[in-house]
């Protein structure tokens, strides 16, 4: 199945004390590139994210945006720097006697200087909070690739369309090759035939001549080419697995061969044909960029 390498999904999950949500949002790209922004506690499961994601995306730039919020319900521990408090007491005991106030510093007023008492979270355990982030990143992923494979079915249907173009531009040139040869034959004779009063004409030059110009101008080999790539550009966009990186080669192998026929037929009805098919396999191209 042809998917599109552009895409967005998203997802989440939750524990009793956080909240997951994991946005994915893709682009083209000639790898798999995947780009993961989280909180730092977490940034040891980022290699497990990119592994999981890995899974089902095969090429495309993925840039992942992970948010975790508290829930309040989660563990705090409290940190009392003893060593800080006895300073702040000693000092405000000092000031005290400088300044002739009696008056001894309270337990309240020391706790509440700075850095006294500090409230922390207490580390997750990864172990635990990865299954959870795990199903809110596969959820995202999964929307990803429904939305990737709707666009690529689109894009497929395109491609098959233009195809079916070429190809009928195809047998047109195949219908009008033969006349090309023909008509040159009887271009050069009548050209011979004004100058019969000057010249003498030379049969077996004429005809070495002909035969000169019909193997210099001969596209059959061409055209056996083509319709071999228009059936693998056709089984490739009917398979399962990514057809993105051959169907940039078959791209740039049909373009080889209109450009060769362009240049060796020497005839401006298919030099016409031969416009309108570049013109065509330029669409394709641009439309290969876009497929996973």
């Amino acid at each position: 199945m042809v998917k599109s390498m552009t895409g967005y999904g998203r997802g989440e999950n939750e524990t009793q004390e956080k909240a997951f949500t994991v946005e994915i949002r893709s682009v083209n790209h000639r790898f798999c590139e995947v780009v993961v922004r989280m909180p730092k506690y977490y940034i040891a499961l980022e290699d497990r994210i990119r592994k999981l994601i890995q899974e089902y995306v095969s090429r495309g730039r993925l840039d992942v945006f992970i948010n975790v919020s508290d829930l309040g319900r989660g563990n705090k521990s409290i940190q009392v720097d003893k060593d800080l408090a006895m300073a702040y007491y000693n000092a405000l005991e000092d000031l005290g006697e400088t300044l002739g106030i009696s008056d001894k510093p309270g337990i309240i007023d020391i706790a509440r200087l700075p850095d006294v008492i500090v409230t922390e979270d207490v580390p997750d355990d990864l172990d635990i909070i990865w299954p959870v982030l795990q199903k809110a990143v596969e959820e995202a992923v999964e929307k990803i690739v429904e939305m990737r494979t709707t666009e690529g079915s689109r894009l497929r249907e395109d491609l098959l369309m233009r195809a079916g173009r070429l190809e009928q531009y195809t047998e047109t040139i195949t219908g009008r090759a033969p006349a090309v040869v023909s008509e040159y034959r009887e271009k050069l004779k009548l050209r011979l035939k004004e100058l019969d009063a000057e010249v003498d004409i030379d049969e077996a030059r004429l005809a070495s001549e002909i035969a000169v110009f019909a193997d210099r101008s001969n596209i059959s080999e061409e055209l056996v080419r083509l319709r071999s790539h228009f059936e693998e550009l056709r089984t490739t966009l009917s398979q399962d697995e990514p057809a993105g990186r051959k169907l940039d080669f078959l791209v740039q192998e049909l373009n080889r061969e209109f450009n060769t026929i362009g240049s060796k037929a020497n005839d401006v009805n298919i030099t016409s044909m031969v416009i309108k098919a570049k013109s065509e396999v330029e669409k394709i191209r641009e439309q290969v960029q876009n497929i996973e």
